[in-house]
């Protein structure tokens, strides 16, 4: 008896730091809106934060193709269109991570905004410069997220 408890509580510790770790690599923010509001109260605060829409990609499709029901799911692409060029020329590594990527779907009477977090991009892409950039990104999202769930 003694034993199954120990093991329960070894898998209960180790699945707590790793959800802790997997909290770290995104940022979210959850609305109450509805998704055509959450939608455009999102482009407004990115371009309020100074960046541009680059582009807004359906996902839905591909979902509905392998049985989910859903009309409300998207990708917002954003950045800055010479920062983008910069990073592109002078780290091409970096260009399968840009621009900014941010998922938003519908699940159920809320809205969920969802994004890799840029800090997290520095473990790999240690470079001085590269480190400040990220860090910017995630205190720019940071905020973004934050105009959302104020805006309820």
């Amino acid at each position: 008896m003694k034993r199954r408890i120990l093991t329960i509580w070894i898998a209960l510790v180790i699945n707590c730091n790793a959800a802790i770790s997997m909290a770290d690599e995104l940022l979210m923010a959850r609305s109450t809106m509805s998704f055509s509001e959450t939608m455009l109260m999102l482009q407004d605060t990115i371009r309020g934060h100074g960046y541009k829409l680059s582009r807004v990609q359906r996902v839905d499709i591909g979902l509905t193709q392998t049985g989910y029901e859903t009309d409300k799911y998207r990708v917002v692409f954003f950045g800055r269109p010479d920062e983008i060029r910069t990073l592109s020329e002078k780290y091409p590594e970096l260009i399968p991570y840009l621009p900014i990527k941010v998922a938003i779907f519908a699940e159920g009477e809320e809205t969920l905004v969802v994004t890799a977090n840029p800090k997290r991009f520095s473990e790999f892409y240690p470079a001085p410069e590269l480190t400040q950039v990220f860090g910017r990104w995630e205190k720019d999202l940071q905020s973004m997220f934050d105009d959302l769930r104020a805006a309820e």
